[in-house]
């Protein structure tokens, strides 16, 4: 696969974690479930006609994105030229702008030795049928000296997810990380290259309840509308799910500043981990959600667990992805979930790099010329894309 490499300062042309943050203060809230044997998971799983399945690796493409020495970066917090994306890129987002989808991936430099030890920021690429990339030579969202520099400095923009407005303007929500306390955050765009940071999601909410609180994960609800995926409400509202443990939801009227959704003072746990599979040590929320008739269908990051609580289908600590539909009316109600996950590790680079035990990392989910792409990252090192025509 080849990878193609813009070296312009103007606007990106259209021609053409995992995370790294470890839970200091995640919540503990955990339900497990009796285990099952694979025949019960298998028989379980069948006749699930909300799901969005039926994706594929194009043969001879993946990955689509691998790291690079060649694009140089001068950094306002090093204060020096760095190669931006030379270690790894991973995590990627995915959105449509014209005729191209772009794909907006974490890229790492070398500053660092293990995850979490080096610094972040936000590449952005375009691909006009969905695979071939050509690569922008800078950063679009990384950390600087401006109003997020406490939240951002050394760790960086992490893990981010994107989604479209009816009016065009595209919403990042990703993890800011000063590596003492990861917080999901807000940025905006017109043109996916220039970007205005709103700050932490949950800064305002709740007299400040959140701010310092580990969050990351976010899936913004989104539709399907006359060929395009854009945002959309849920009973009056703007809806997120996220969380990397345990699955939370978040309200907004903006798209800037969220609450989070409490019960009892606490915040509502919709969805764990399950005990005997593929996600029975975290339910990491993935690209953003989409709205169908039969509810609401979020793809998520399922962690395995090692021992004897884990799935021995799967190996132990491997990222598989799952679905799961929440109610519509009811967007905190679990009604289904898939037992088995609709995508594994596989491939060589799903398995090597920084993450051996195998990952395929889903954030990156675009309707596209009637197809839907789903974009992840390759054990924390590269990109990958698989390709369904399921329609909903």
């Amino acid at each position: 696969m080849k990878f193609k490499i813009l070296y312009t300062g103007l606007l990106f042309t259209t021609v053409l974690s995992l995370s790294s943050c470890k839970d200091k203060n995640a919540a503990t809230e955990t339900n497990t479930s009796a285990e099952v044997t694979t025949e019960e998971k298998s028989a379980s799983t069948e006749n699930k006609d909300w799901a969005i399945i039926g994706f594929k690796r194009p043969e001879g493409v993946n990955p689509v994105l691998a790291p690079t020495e060649e694009t140089l970066f001068f950094s306002e917090m090093n204060q020096k030229e760095i190669a931006w994306e030379s270690n790894d890129v991973f995590n990627p987002a995915a959105t449509v702008m014209g005729d191209s989808i772009y794909v907006l991936y974490r890229a790492e430099d070398k500053s660092g030795k293990g995850i979490g030890e080096r610094t972040s920021r936000i590449g952005l690429a375009a691909t006009a049928d969905g695979f071939e990339m050509n690569r922008r030579n800078s950063p679009v969202l990384y950390p600087k000296n401006d109003s997020q520099k406490e939240y951002e400095w050394p760790g960086g923009c992490e893990d981010p997810r994107v989604a479209m407005t009816e009016d065009g303007t595209y919403v990042m929500l990703y993890t800011q990380w000063n590596k003492d306390v990861p917080r999901l955050a807000v940025a905006t765009s017109k043109n996916l290259t220039d970007w205005e940071k709103h700050g932490p999601a949950f800064e305002d909410a709740l007299n400040g309840k959140y701010l310092n609180r580990f969050s990351k994960s976010a899936s913004v609800v989104s539709k399907i509308e006359n060929g395009k995926q854009v945002i959309t409400k849920v009973n009056g509202k703007y809806l997120m799910y996220w969380g990397e443990k345990n699955v939370f939801a978040a309200t907004s009227e903006n798209l800037k500043d969220w609450e989070p959704v409490e019960e009892n003072g606490k915040l509502k746990v919709l969805m764990s981990p399950r005990k005997g599979f593929f996600d029975s040590q975290l339910t990491e929320c993935g690209p953003p959600a989409i709205l169908t008739d039969k509810g609401i269908v979020v793809m998520y990051n399922g962690k395995n667990l090692e021992g004897e609580d884990g799935d021995k289908d799967y190996t132990a600590n491997s990222y598989c992805a799952g679905q799961v539909l929440f109610d519509k009316e009811d967007p905190t109600k679990l009604l289904d979930r898939l037992d088995k996950p609709f995508l594994v590790p596989t491939a060589s680079f799903e398995k090597s790099g920084q993450y051996p035990a195998g990952t395929v990392f889903i954030e990156g989910l675009v309707w596209f010329k009637n197809k839907w792409y789903l974009y992840y990252g390759c054990a924390d090192s590269r990109v990958g894309v698989v390709v369904s025509e399921h329609k909903i």
